[in-house]
């Protein structure tokens, strides 16, 4: 970490573990400690069975669940795993249909895709563009043979918070099981699984100051039936989900879920109060656009969508802070984000989106400075940008351009002359960091070269002397278009 760490506002991704929760962990890793196998029938397993009984019930206070409806888990993508497969397999005798969102979790989504591969149906619904589910669209995708549907609580891209009672009524009405992915709500909002009436909750440790690598599913009393385990050996959390417990981990989670517990109401307050201050701040600047404005939002969580600037080149103009993005080049998937795009918003548009989430550590002064480098990284891109005009000049000009900022990248060139030679080069580009680079550098390159020579090179040499990603020649492709543009133009004597 460097001496000036990057302002953290990134807690929907992950929490650093609180300190009284790293303490009890601490408790039962050494010699001393309660170190023990919970299956052991000796005083070790025993002291070890007890922690983890206390963990169970924190964290099952926290959702207003009985201890027994707990089942430990490696965290909130197995948990997912555990209740959608599970619920599945308990249906060998027919196809299952399942009923999920479009804007779901990949660890959601990708267990979905997974059972439609071995004969499941399963209907994805779009939800509002303020990214609501209403109970008529469900009502209206449920058949007699749907047997779950998941629908998470708070949208980890958005905050969106779904009205999860209101689903849970028209399902048990319906006789369907309902899933709820509550990683992201269950430290942000006051949970009673009872009052909402869901048959399975999956949370995490690490997004409420816990561990990573711990997470549990509520399983209702009563729905422990419509499951059947993925795994097998040990028979460890009542045969659903089976293996040596990790108490340090189990410990951990439980502490972390009894400090969130306690500082719910207060944080929630402050949280809300932080959300206000960042928004207020970057609405100032025109083109920006609040994801799921209209829906009612976890506190803390906030999607923020900016037009006119390419996404990667936003992010990499804001190295002070640390948050998520929908930018394509980022994404593992290079896709831009599923869940922006569900809403409606265009590809650039989901793109050049910000994820600000904040948490227990975050304060106002922090986001101060968070508002003041966003706002002058967004009009330092649009200033950049070809739809901002180069400023006129004395003497001879040429310019050209090529792509457009609907394609992802788009450049301009203006090439001033003196008699037969390139006096200086400027560029204008709405383009990724490496393209905006080499366009730079191309400009450096430029200077004396005349008409005849004018482009320096092939689009293939420039990325080797800008270190420039394979995947990405093809945009310096645009490039050398805008450089033949201006050729053409020197050449038919058309200048400024």
């Amino acid at each position: 970490m460097s001496a000036t760490p990057a302002i953290y506002l990134d807690y929907a991704a992950t929490t650093p573990v609180d300190p009284l929760v790293a303490r009890a962990m601490s408790e039962c890793l050494t010699r001393e400690g309660d170190f023990g196998n919970a299956a052991s029938a000796h005083a070790y397993g025993h002291a070890a069975a007890t922690r983890v009984a206390q963990a169970r019930a924190q964290v099952a206070a926290l959702l207003g669940a009985a201890p027994q409806e707990i089942y430990f888990t490696s965290g909130a993508t197995e948990a997912n795993n555990l209740a959608i497969l599970g619920a599945a397999r308990a249906q060998a005798d027919r196809p299952p249909h399942l009923v999920t969102l479009r804007t779901e979790h990949k660890a959601v989504l990708d267990c979905c895709r997974h059972l439609e591969r071995v004969g499941a149906r399963v209907t994805y619904l779009t939800p509002d563009r303020d990214g609501l589910l209403s109970v008529a669209a469900l009502a209206a995708a449920l058949r007699p043979e749907t047997v779950l549907v998941s629908v998470m609580q708070a949208n980890n891209e958005t905050g969106v918070l779904q009205d999860i009672g209101a689903l849970a009524a028209l399902c048990r009405e319906r006789g369907v099981a309902l899933h709820c992915d509550g990683a992201q709500s269950a430290a942000r909002v006051a949970v009673d699984v009872h009052a909402l009436g869901v048959d399975f909750f999956s949370l995490t440790a690490h997004k409420l100051y816990g561990p990573k690598g711990i997470g549990a599913l509520y399983v209702r009393q009563g729905a422990r039936a419509l499951l059947q385990p993925l795994l097998f050996g040990g028979g460890q959390e009542r045969g659903l989900r089976p293996g040596t417990l990790p108490v340090h981990q189990i410990v951990g989670f439980g502490a972390a879920c009894e400090l969130a517990q306690r500082a719910l109401p207060a944080e929630a307050l402050r949280l809300a109060a932080l959300d206000a201050q960042l928004w207020r701040g970057l609405a100032q600047l025109p083109g920006v656009h609040l994801n799921g404005a209209r829906a009612p939002r976890a506190p803390g969580i906030q999607n923020v969508s900016f037009e006119h600037v390419e996404g990667e080149s936003l992010v990499s103009a804001l190295p002070e802070l640390a948050l998520a993005t929908g930018a394509a080049c980022n994404s593992a998937s290079g896709e831009p984000s599923y869940v922006l795009r569900a809403l409606g918003r265009d590809a650039r548009l989901a793109e050049s989106s910000l994820r600000f989430s904040l948490g227990r550590y975050t304060t106002a002064a922090e986001l101060e400075q968070a508002v003041a480098a966003v706002r002058a990284a967004v009009e330092r891109l649009r200033a950049l940008s070809p739809a901002c005009e180069l400023p006129p000049v004395a003497g001879r000009a040429v310019s050209g351009e090529a792509g457009a900022q609907g394609e992802g990248t788009w450049v301009r060139f203006q090439l001033l002359l003196e008699g037969d030679n390139v006096k200086e080069a400027r560029f204008k580009a709405f383009a990724c960091p490496h393209t905006v680079d080499t366009a730079r550098w191309l400009c450096q390159q430029l200077r004396g070269r005349t008409r005849a020579d004018l482009i320096p090179g092939t689009p293939a040499q420039w990325a080797r002397a800008c270190a420039v990603p394979v995947e990405k020649l093809g945009r310096l492709l645009v490039i050398e278009d805008a450089l033949r543009a201006c050729l053409t133009r020197w050449t038919e004597g058309a200048t400024m």
